[in-house]
């Protein structure tokens, strides 16, 4: 079955962000396959998203518990080696159905917040993965745990909630160079044993990926601009 004219501009763009990537990665004396791709699919419906499996994707990240619900669970049973990612903020209260659905979960920030994924995962019998979210910038406006506050989340969620954390993630401010946030980023991993890298976006990806990047998270690259999100969404 041939690709439509619109589902070929896709795979056209991922293919070539996977280039960059693999271009970026032999820059860094690093080999391709170390990072993988998580094309952000938020505000895109499910047909987009199956547009981009057609063209090989297969690790998707979305910020929305509720938007990711509406899409992904028939994808999924389609195509069971989806990985979904949680990129966004999570709240509490919505913990238990971001563990039932996502296979990793990127945006742990504070301690009430791992509790209530490890009371939803003892509940559900599932483990996703988890990675803390770093504000490296130090943002009043930005979601994540403070720098100086990341070795004991860490312990915290490592020793007493149990969770299966595997790395730290971050969001650079807009306005800053990136690459001094993923520098820190990395310091941080390496200094708690954390081997998993959650770094880089459209606009700054092949840098993440010179410092270390294990994940990549690309959406307007891949998907082009946007739809704006309906009322009630």
């Amino acid at each position: 079955m041939t690709l439509s004219d619109s589902a070929q501009t896709l795979a056209d763009r991922l293919a070539h962000v996977e280039a960059r990537m693999a271009k970026a990665a032999r820059t860094a004396g690093r080999a391709p396959g170390e990072t993988r791709l998580v094309a952000v699919s938020k505000t895109h419906d499910a047909a987009t998203v199956a547009q981009a499996i057609a063209a090989g994707q297969r690790c998707f990240g979305e910020n929305r518990v509720q938007e990711a619900q509406g899409k992904f669970p028939a994808l999924k049973a389609q195509f069971p080696d989806l990985e979904l990612h949680l990129i966004g903020p999570l709240q509490t209260n919505k913990a238990k159905d971001a563990v039932a659905l996502f296979d990793v979960i990127e945006s742990v920030d504070r301690e009430k917040l791992a509790a209530a994924i490890a009371q939803a995962s003892a509940t559900l019998g599932r483990r996703p993965r988890c990675f803390i979210q770093v504000n490296t910038g130090e943002e009043p406006q930005k979601a994540g745990c403070l720098p100086g506050e990341t070795d004991a989340l860490v312990r915290l969620c490592r020793e007493t909630y149990k969770l299966d954390l595997v790395g730290l993630m971050c969001i650079p401010p807009a306005d800053d160079e990136p690459s001094l946030h993923f520098a820190l980023l990395c310091k941080l991993a390496a200094r708690n044993g954390l081997a998993e890298l959650s770094m880089g976006m459209s606009g700054d990806y092949e840098v993440a990926i010179r410092l270390g990047a294990t994940y990549v998270r690309v959406g307007s690259a891949i998907f082009g601009s946007r739809p704006p999100l309906q009322l009630g969404a």
